[in-house]
């Protein structure tokens, strides 16, 4: 099963380090899926959303697209814990 989501990047510095260890945490916490990212605003390819080096080398900023998609048997569960990591600005202060 595959699993696609766009997201806009709300928090103001968009995935510094501090939210990007903290979307890796989460993508890590999925082993039996794969996790993709792509930054549509900056037509990036897609990455592994497991690697923290790769998910910076996308530099995703305040505002941007991404596309995140999820493979793998509970792939609409590991949806919802990103939908909630986005919707709480990734436990960030505005």
């Amino acid at each position: 099963m595959s699993v696609s989501k766009k997201f806009v990047v709300s928090n103001k510095v968009g995935l510094h380090a501090r939210p990007a260890a903290k979307f890796v945490k989460t993508a890590s916490s999925f082993k039996e899926n794969k996790v993709l990212v792509e930054n549509l605003t900056k037509t990036t390819p897609q990455i592994n959303g497991k690697s923290f080096t790769s998910l910076l080398s996308i530099s995703v900023q305040q505002n941007d697209e991404i596309m995140l998609t999820i493979e793998g048997e509970n792939a609409e569960s590991a949806m919802e814990k990103f939908t909630e990591l986005f919707e709480n600005k990734f436990g960030e202060e505005e």
